[in-house]
């Protein structure tokens, strides 16, 4: 599994900036479903941003660095950072086809 990780000063001005920030997902016991990829896909597309918290009973038999990995694969983003249970990932903006008249 390859995971995508960021470094450097766009690590340092992203984790800045979403360090005030409040997850918008959690991720619960059932672990990493195609809902939740769904919804942080539809978040990233938004936001390019999104913060999740990994809750304890979702840690029985994983890591919060492989949760982490395994929703940064299947959502296609960059791991920002892992710190305690919550994770930050990124993605650009995807380009839109260009629409003929």
């Amino acid at each position: 599994m390859v995971v995508r990780v960021m470094r450097g000063a766009r690590k340092r001005a992203i984790a800045r900036r979403m360090c005030e920030e409040n997850p918008t997902i959690h991720v619960g016991k059932a672990g990493v479903t195609q809902g939740l990829v769904d919804e942080v896909s539809r978040q990233l597309d938004k936001r390019r941003v999104v913060k999740l918290r990994v809750l304890r009973s979702a840690l029985a038999e994983r890591s919060v660095e492989d949760v982490a990995a395994e929703v940064a694969q299947q959502t296609e983003s960059t791991l920002v950072e892992v710190r305690g249970h919550t994770f930050i990932l990124y993605r650009r903006k995807r380009r839109q086809p260009m629409r003929r008249r």
